[in-house]
């Protein structure tokens, strides 16, 4: 972690977001959407829902030359050939599921929103992420910093965080804990403590005394995670920001604050699970769609290394619509198990139903399906679903859905050591997916001994352990099986 600037006046920094109230204007904020009126209005006429529209108090912008930037100088334009960029150093935080959807592990002044339903682990997991931090970094005293984690709690009493880390058996005295909800009495304390690890449970606690509206609406998440973010850009220290979840899934408050942050991560898997899921939607320093595992206990969120093994729990004998699929969550290939159930519907619309896979590619398959493999599943009921919570967005999910419906329909089963993989056209071909060869590594590697793949992704000298059926139709994948 870099160190802190003492050069700088944190003061300065602070008090630049305090603003005199009695010089504000008034205006109204959608809290729904953000978007801002000259007056109020019961319907807000960009997003159409009803009231939301909310009265905030705006400061009034500074006079020339009294603003952030000062006197209106030119600013310094250099050349991007002529800069050296500094080696991207990383600091593992000790759960290396989490390092792997990071990136590889913290990057000095990186802001990182981490949303989730409630109850779904979010302070637990970052609650052991600090403990792990606190013991690493309090052995090698990183340069510049007073203490390795500071943990500010928005939410919960100092006592309360202190009874989880108690049943979680963390090392509390590697974790600094502040309740504060005010950013510039956080952010004060932060200066005064120079952490190299910030975490703020949550961000629609926090509120900034420059404006008067309640904690959690848009305007005030909006400057609350700004000011975050310059400190974090200017002092080298790592943000990590819980964010709470709407009843849809999306993140709560103003779109543009997944934009001001360098790391997306959404929390998935049903509370009442055993397992939970860390995903990357965006990433600064790693690759994108990287997934978690994590297993929970008694004693807390336990990595999960061998994530395959899970999801390949299927039963003894072979069952009529089940297949292996070999897909991918940014660098790591996954077996999943690909279930559907085709039955014949009593209604005038059959019904199409998908959980983990998108429901529109599957009503565009069975089209496929019907054209190209004389398969009619116009009065059939069709169900889908990927085993164990997880959720496949890639194409490479086609060819396995397409077995496993026609496996259900014709009531006969497929063999266990079976893993298939391919994207499907609309003209019945077969066409390749990215990391082929990885794919089937990881099928061979868990037991696998047969494999329907598309001709392009085909090994040229084959693979030792596994019988390759190389397709380039959908009529040939039929006929394989």
């Amino acid at each position: 972690m870099q160190p802190l600037d003492t050069n700088k006046a944190p003061q300065s920094f602070v008090m630049s977001a305090l603003a005199n109230p009695k010089k504000s204007k008034t205006l109204f904020v959608c809290a729904a959407c953000g978007a801002e009126l000259p007056k109020w209005a019961g319907q807000c006429p960009d997003c159409g829902v009803w009231n939301q529209i909310e009265e905030h108090h705006r400061p009034l912008p500074p006079p020339a030359g009294q603003g952030y930037a000062g006197a209106a100088t030119a600013g310094l334009v250099q050349d991007l050939a002529e800069l050296a960029p500094e080696v991207e150093t990383r600091s593992p935080c000790g759960i290396g599921e989490l390092d792997r959807v990071l990136g590889g592990g913290l990057v000095a002044g990186s802001v990182v929103l981490l949303g989730g339903d409630p109850g779904i682990g979010k302070s637990t997991l970052l609650l052991q992420a600090c403990a792990a931090i606190g013991v690493s970094w309090g052995q090698a005293k990183a340069p510049g910093r007073r203490h390795p984690v500071l943990y500010v709690t928005g939410e919960e009493s100092p006592e309360q965080v202190s009874l989880r880390a108690l049943r979680l058996s963390l090392p509390r005295e590697a974790i600094r804990l502040l309740a504060e909800t005010s950013v510039e009495r956080i952010l004060a304390t932060v200066e005064r403590e120079r952490p190299g690890v910030l975490v703020i449970d949550s961000i629609q606690t926090l509120f900034t005394e420059g404006m008067s509206s309640a904690p959690g609406s848009v305007s005030q998440v909006r400057e609350s995670a700004a000011q975050l973010v310059r400190f974090a850009k200017q002092t080298g220290t790592t943000v990590f920001l819980v964010g709470h979840v709407t009843k849809e899934g999306a993140l709560a408050g103003p779109r543009v604050l997944e934009h001001m942050v360098d790391t997306v991560l959404y929390f998935e898997g049903g509370p009442s699970g055993t397992h939970r899921l860390v995903r990357a939607v965006k990433n600064r320093f790693g690759a994108v769609n990287e997934l978690g595992v994590f297993a929970m206990t008694e004693r807390g969120l336990r990595q999960v290394k061998n994530p395959s093994a899970i999801f390949l729990a299927r039963q003894a004998e072979p069952v009529p619509g089940s297949v292996v699929l070999v897909t991918r969550e940014g660098t790591r290939p996954l077996l999943v198990e690909v279930q559907a159930l085709v039955d014949e519907s009593p209604l005038a619309n059959p019904r199409r139903v998908t959980l983990g896979l998108d429901h529109n590619r599957l009503a565009m398959l069975l089209a496929v399906l019907h054209r190209h493999g004389g398969v009619p599943l116009f009065n059939q009921d069709v169900f889908a679903n990927v085993v164990g919570g997880v959720r496949v967005t890639e194409t490479a999910a086609d060819l396995a859905l397409v077995l496993a419906v026609l496996s259900s329909y014709r009531d006969r089963a497929l063999p266990l050591d079976l893993a298939v993989f391919g994207e499907i056209g609309l003209a019945g071909e077969i066409r390749p997916v990215p990391n082929g060869l990885e794919r089937l590594r990881e099928a061979v590697k868990h037991g696998m001994r047969q494999a329907i793949i598309p001709a392009a992704n085909a090994p040229k000298g084959g693979l030792e352990g596994v019988e390759i059926r190389a397709v380039n139709s959908l009529r040939e994948a039929l006929d394989a099986v």
